[in-house]
C-alpha cells in the first residue's frame, strides 16, 4: 500500500495500543495480524514521537512538517523515516487511513 501524505491516518480496530512507561505497546486483537512474529509490537522514540501526533487528527504531509521544526536533522531523511515508518504500519494493520485524502 503507497502511503498518502495527505490523508489522515488513525490506529486499526484490530488493535489495541496502551502507554505505558513511556513507550507505546501494540497488541493485535485477532491472530493473522499481517507478519507480526510477537505477540506485542513497540515503537521506538521517533515512533512513539510520530504516534502521538497522527491519531487521527492530521495528515501525514501536517505531520512530517512539523517533525522537520522540531526535530534537528536532514529534512530528507525525517521525511523518508516518516513515510518508512507509516508504510510498515499500514502493512501491518496497525495503522488505517482514516479520512482519504
Amino acid at each position: 500500500m503507497k502511503v498518502n501524505r495527505s490523508a489522515v491516518y488513525g490506529v486499526s480496530d484490530e488493535v489495541v495500543a496502551r502507554e505505558i512507561a513511556g513507550e507505546i505497546i501494540i497488541v493485535p486483537l485477532s491472530g493473522g495480524i499481517a507478519d507480526l512474529e510477537d505477540e506485542l509490537f513497540t515503537l521506538n522514540e521517533m515512533g512513539v514521537v510520530i504516534w502521538r501526533k497522527l491519531q487521527g487528527r492530521r495528515s501525514l504531509n501536517e505531520v512530517i512538517e512539523e517533525l522537520k521544526e522540531e526535530w534537528q536533522g536532514d529534512d530528507g531523511e525525517i521525511e523518508t523515516d516518516v513515510l518508512g515508518f507509516i508504510e510498515e504500519l499500514t502493512r501491518r494493520r496497525i495503522l488505517v487511513v482514516v479520512e482519504p485524502a
